[in-house]
C-alpha cells in the first residue's frame, strides 16, 4: 500500500479530480494548503508589486493499493500539468503506508482502501 500526496495548482482540482475518476480512482481526500517552491507569483498591490510568502495550492492524498501507483500518478499527471508545462504546476509524494483500518468495519490492509 502506498500514500499518494500531490501538490497542484487550485485551478487544475476539476480536471484532476475528473482524471482520477475517469482512471476509477475515487476515494481522494482534498485539502487548501499555502506553500511556495520555485515559482515567482508577483502581485500587485497599490502599485506596488511584491512577491507574497505563501501561494495558495491544493492537496490531494490518495491511499492505494501497489497496482494502483503508476495509474493514480499519471492520471494526475496528465491533468494537472498546464499547456507545455510551468513551474508550479506540483509536485507528487510516494510514500509506503504501513496500514489501513476502515474504522466501520475494522477491516485492515488493502481491502480497507
Amino acid at each position: 500500500m502506498k500514500l499518494i500526496t500531490a501538490i497542484i495548482q487550485p485551478d487544475k482540482l476539476d480536471e484532476v479530480r475528473e482524471s482520477l475518476i475517469a482512471a476509477k480512482i475515487t476515494r481522494i481526500t482534498v485539502s487548501r494548503v499555502s506553500g511556495h517552491g520555485q515559482q515567482s507569483d508577483e502581485e500587485l498591490f497599490r502599485g506596488q508589486t511584491f512577491t507574497p510568502n505563501l501561494i495558495p495550492k491544493i492537496r490531494l492524498d490518495i491511499a492505494c493499493n501497489d497496482e494502483f501507483v503508476k495509474i493514480t500518478c499519471d492520471a494526475i499527471i496528465r491533468a494537472a500539468k498546464h499547456n507545455g508545462g510551468k513551474v508550479g504546476d506540483g509536485k507528487i509524494f510516494i510514500t509506503p503506508l504501513e496500514e489501513c483500518i476502515r474504522i466501520r468495519t475494522a477491516e485492515r490492509g488493502g481491502g480497507a482502501i
